[in-house]
């Protein structure tokens, strides 16, 4: 028996630089992990889910960017840490294929500098091309607290409404 989209959990890739860094892994990534999982998320966070990749092996940079790839299309949804001037690369490749895909996009950024030529965003356009045009700021992210706002798009996500894509 099926169940009804309200009641099903919900994947999110957490797209993020963290994960190659000690310190980073341990405090900022841990905590965006916590806070995704205590609303409902299903997390899927790339570091750890590649955690048994030989580093040392002949191909291993391809199969992780492979799995990552395959991981951002079967998620249901992405939390892209956007934080940088300019952002990590890797999360930029990541939020693109997921914008491309129509996947529901979530943006986190604690970083206080803007690093964009536009009035209306705090980042390059092309970060927010997933988002609608009105009220994009319900699917930004400036704190992990913010995280379980009702009002916020990620809630509204899980909790089964459509959310508004620009695709």
């Amino acid at each position: 028996m099926l169940q009804e989209e309200t009641d099903m959990e919900k994947s999110l890739y957490l797209a993020n630089p963290y994960g190659f860094s000690a310190q980073q892994k341990a405090g900022p990534l841990r905590e965006l992990k916590a806070a995704l999982e205590a609303v409902g998320a299903v997390v899927w966070e790339p570091f750890e889910r590649s955690n048994s990749a030989d580093l040392s092996a002949p191909g291993w940079a391809y199969r992780v960017g492979q799995a990552d790839r395959r991981d951002v299309r079967d998620a249901d949804g992405i939390f892209a840490v956007v934080n940088g001037c300019p952002p990590d690369e890797g999360v930029m490749v990541e939020l693109g294929m997921a914008i491309a895909w129509g996947k529901p996009t979530f943006l986190f950024r604690d970083n206080c500098r803007r690093c964009t030529d536009s009035e209306s965003y705090p980042l390059n356009l092309m970060v927010f091309s997933g988002l609608p045009r009105q009220g994009w700021e319900d699917f930004w992210y400036a704190s992990a607290e913010e995280i379980s706002a009702p009002g916020k798009a990620l809630m509204r996500w899980l909790a089964g409404e459509t959310v508004h894509s620009a695709c």
